[in-house]
């Protein structure tokens, strides 16, 4: 079963809006970041991630965003553009906005955490006047997530692009991709959240961020279903709950529901799964796999990305994501 409809005769696949960053990892693993003397760079922000997933998997895919005026901006813009992804909607910004930067710590495969820059950053610069209704109107898909709605003004570009993609049959895609530190308020943020979530196809997330969303209805204790239901009363066609280790639940609007499997994988690393994840999972999609088989290749391209250094450079081919189902075990869960 595959609830999506896409419209045919469109120039993208997919087109992704929010946060441009840089992430620099740390090349020194099994010690604390205190311990730690050098870090590989490489362009960062889940939804740069998820694009530049998606276009390694050979879909046609653009961006929607802003970059700093400076060395990391031109980086950011010149990595995509030789993944083939159109960046002709990235935005230079001419503030003295800064480039956001992510410093990653690898104590342990189990024990992994981020310290993230996001002080006058350049992607929450994004204005609604640099929305290009046409741009978003060429596309089968729009992917947004959390991170874009912190601060205005790029909340407001959000919900610019969610009405002009729910007024050109766009397919929405919802990474919640929650950072509490680039919030100053949880009610403020679950507002935002829930605002969005309402003109989302698709809402992808962890346990925890569908639990942050709820708290701002007083809700004391939700199982997933309960989550599910509530979203389905609006325009969500799939909802998908991961719980980590434990693989991920999808519910669909008919009452279906499917558990996915995990691959078992030397992990060197946690950060990058669900961008790596969301960004098979769309292509499945989109290629017409019903639900489970398009979470297959969720799971296998997460398991992928978590035994390398990076989240974006790791993102796999689509031969290299074929050739890994061949061979890899798959255990359910």
């Amino acid at each position: 079963m595959n609830p999506l409809v896409f419209s045919n005769n469109r120039a993208f696949d997919l087109i992704a809006l929010g946060r441009l960053c840089i992430d620099l990892n740390a090349n020194e693993t099994n010690r604390p970041m205190e311990e730690t003397s050098t870090f590989t760079k490489y362009v960062g922000g889940s939804p740069a991630n998820i694009a530049i997933g998606s276009a390694r998997l050979g879909q046609k895919t653009g961006f929607i965003g802003k970059v700093a005026d400076d060395q990391m901006g031109r980086y950011i813009i010149d990595y995509l553009s030789k993944d083939a992804i159109d960046t002709s909607g990235i935005v230079i910004d001419k503030s003295g906005a800064v480039t956001g930067l992510a410093f990653t710590e690898i104590k342990s495969p189990e024990d992994c955490s981020i310290l993230m820059y996001r002080d006058n950053v350049a992607d929450l610069k994004l204005h609604p006047d640099e929305i290009d209704e046409n741009y978003i109107a060429q596309s089968k898909a729009l992917l947004i997530s959390g991170t874009a709605l912190a601060q205005s003004p790029s909340r407001e570009a959000v919900f610019l692009a969610l009405e002009y993609a729910v007024k050109h049959d766009v397919v929405i895609f919802f990474d919640l991709d929650y950072r509490p530190h680039t919030w100053k308020d949880n009610a403020e943020t679950a507002v935002y959240y829930n605002l969005a979530a309402e003109k989302c196809s698709v809402i992808i997330g962890t346990r925890e961020e569908f639990d942050m969303m709820e708290n701002l209805l007083n809700v004391k204790e939700s199982n997933d279903k309960q989550t599910a239901s509530r979203w389905f009363s609006q325009r969500a066609n799939i909802v998908i709950i991961k719980h980590g280790s434990k693989g991920s639940i999808a519910y669909l609007k008919n009452g279906e529901s499917y558990q996915s499997g995990i691959f078992r994988t030397d992990v060197l690393k946690t950060f990058g799964a669900g961008d790596s994840y969301a960004s098979a999972f769309i292509y499945g999609l989109m290629k017409g796999y019903n639900v489970p088989e398009a979470m297959k290749l969720g799971s296998a391209s997460a398991s992928i990305v978590i035994s390398k250094h990076s989240c974006s450079h790791a993102m796999p081919t689509e031969m290299e994501l074929l050739e890994y189902l061949k061979t890899a075990n798959y255990e359910t869960v």
